[in-house]
């Protein structure tokens, strides 16, 4: 039997045993590629990387809360409930489409970087690509011609215009997926810019603009036009930016690469446990807000969905940091350098948990206050916001432990927990749905949170000896549960819970915020992200590594 490739070979369990006490160490002659000394560069390629994709992210959470917030506004709720219901069934087909291939394409292309073979990246981006397209134009066929069918099953009552939006939203299945595979490749490069660039400020600036168009022209018929529309110019500017990269990965001469038989093999049996693992998580994200339109109504999903826009947030910052250290950690790796990837998780975490908890304090804390920007009739809603702020609070605290099971060539395992967590979800919202009403979805929701990050939680603690917890994210929790937990608290039993008192909490905090990131500055390892930020700020975003042609060996 022939053995693995080297380079394509996962991660292994620690040699120290299950115990973790000797903790994350490099393995022996790892020390050309990413061994313990590259922890530095490891923090400040994070930091440039995230730094970029943060500021992204809030422009894209942003344009995605406006957005809803224009929705809400200017339809009834039985139309916002019906659009949203069937953006949430589009965005599951797309992540049945999707095949795994983007965080597989991140996974390949850092390695290959990592371990000087940048000559199989582009075979390996046409062979993950194609099929993906063409699967999409498929299931966006069929959706399209299922249209009546799934309109009536997803919302419960009359569907309007459901048929006429799982239309439009189909035809552009495959230009979705394009543009999140392409733009996944440039992301193996360690190159941030063309994803934040466009998919993070453009596409959603551009979907707020004809959005908003047709909201003041009062013409829900174009609403999904305006929704889904951006996504073609953002697959064009992402098929050009991913070309112009793998291109320089070429061999001199044009000499065909001498790529491993068995490449393929390999990256689908990476690729589609990780493809199931996307369908059930977009299931886990959007599942409650299809059980709420087809077990209560139209209505009763625009008031989750307006409620649940809050879980968006930190999603986005969760996918702004990750994005930044899928790559490093693929790389350190593949050296097998746990103590460098334990470095990156700790130090994701923290910053994560700073990102994170201001807002989800303030959200338990002021909820009712936060639902009157979708306008009158959202208040029902309160009571979810503070469920699922309190499971979006405890999910920051352990890192994204989802993404380093999966840089660890763990996506079996990674399946196997999605799973887990959408039964859950599921058991818990059918159950309860139809005595509590939206409040069932949003404790369904909860559970499924605790579960998925839990059981990975352990499974990287025991198996690979890694974990989220050390000095910074203690003081990342610390610092905001005084400024944004403790003092609003005072304020809200002083003053009241009203806009102006949430304005002067948010005030405050803020202010004990950035003087106590400050004075925790080491800890937090802010410092070093502040240095390298402004050693390299200028000199293309993202923290991408340098190295021959095409950006090959990192050298660190």
């Amino acid at each position: 039997m022939a053995r693995p490739h080297p380079v394509l070979a996962p991660v292994s369990a620690p040699t120290t045993g299950a115990d973790g006490s000797r903790g994350p160490e490099a393995a022996p002659g790892s020390g050309s590629g990413a061994g313990a000394g590259s922890k530095g560069s490891d923090v400040g390629s994070l930091a440039r990387g995230g730094a970029l994709n943060i500021a992204g992210a809030a422009i894209s959470a942003l344009a995605q809360l406006v957005v809803v917030a224009v929705i809400t506004n200017a339809f009834s709720q039985d139309e916002a409930g019906i659009l949203f219901a069937a953006t949430s069934a589009f965005l599951l087909v797309g992540a049945v489409c999707e095949l795994g291939t983007q965080t597989s394409l991140v996974y390949f292309i850092a390695r290959f970087r990592s371990l000087g073979r940048t000559e199989w990246i582009g075979p390996l981006v046409r062979l993950a690509l194609r099929p993906m397209v063409l699967f999409s134009a498929v299931l966006g066929v069929a959706l399209f011609a299922a249209a009546p069918w799934v309109a009536e099953a997803m919302v419960h009552g009359d569907s309007g215009d459901g048929v006429t939006y799982l239309r439009v939203l189909a035809v552009f299945l495959p230009v979705m997926n394009l543009s999140a595979g392409s733009l996944a490749a440039t992301q193996g490069f360690r190159r941030m810019r063309p994803a934040v660039l466009i998919e993070n400020i453009g596409r959603p600036l551009a979907q707020l603009a004809a959005v908003g168009a047709v909201a003041a022209a009062g013409a829900s018929g174009l609403i999904a036009v305006a929704w889904v529309g951006p996504y073609l110019p953002a697959a064009v500017l992402a098929v050009l930016a991913m070309v112009a990269m793998v291109r320089r990965t070429a061999p001199a001469g044009g000499a065909a690469p001498d790529v491993p038989p068995d490449l393929g093999r390999r990256f689908w049996s990476y690729a589609l446990p990780r493809g199931l693992a996307g369908i059930t998580q977009i299931m886990l994200q959007r599942m409650d807000i299809l059980l709420v339109a087809s077990m209560l109504g139209a209505r009763d999903a625009a008031i989750y969905t307006a409620a649940s826009r809050l879980r968006v947030v930190g999603q986005l910052a969760n996918q702004a940091i990750s994005q930044a250290v899928q790559p490093q950690l693929s790389e350190v790796l593949a050296h097998d350098d746990r103590r460098s990837a334990n470095t990156l998780y700790q130090t994701a975490t923290s910053w994560l948990m700073l990102a994170n908890w201001p807002l989800f304090l303030l959200a338990v804390l002021f909820a009712e206050q936060l639902l009157r920007l979708f306008g009158q009739g959202y208040h029902d809603g309160a009571p979810v916001i503070v469920v699922l702020a309190v499971a979006m609070l405890l999910r920051a605290g352990t890192g994204m432990v989802e993404v380093v099971l999966m840089m660890a060539g763990k996506t079996t395992w990674n399946l196997a927990n999605i799973v887990l967590a959408l039964g859950v979800n599921v058991c818990v919202s059918v159950l309860l749905i139809p005595h509590i009403g939206i409040m069932g979805a949003a404790l369904g929701n909860g559970a499924a949170l605790l579960a998925r990050n839990v059981v990975p939680l352990l499974q990287l603690r025991m198996k690979l000896g890694l974990h989220p917890f050390g000095r910074g994210s203690l003081a990342a929790a610390a610092l905001a549960g005084v400024c944004f937990g403790a003092i609003p608290l005072v304020v809200r039993l002083t003053a009241g819970d009203g806009l102006p008192e949430l304005a002067a909490a948010a005030a405050i905090g803020t202010a004990g915020y950035v003087a106590g990131c400050y004075l925790l500055r080491r800890p937090l390892r802010l410092d070093e992200a502040a240095r390298s930020i402004l050693r390299r700020g200028g000199r293309g975003g993202g923290g991408h590594g340098r190295g021959g042609r095409g950006g090959g060996r990192h050298r660190r």
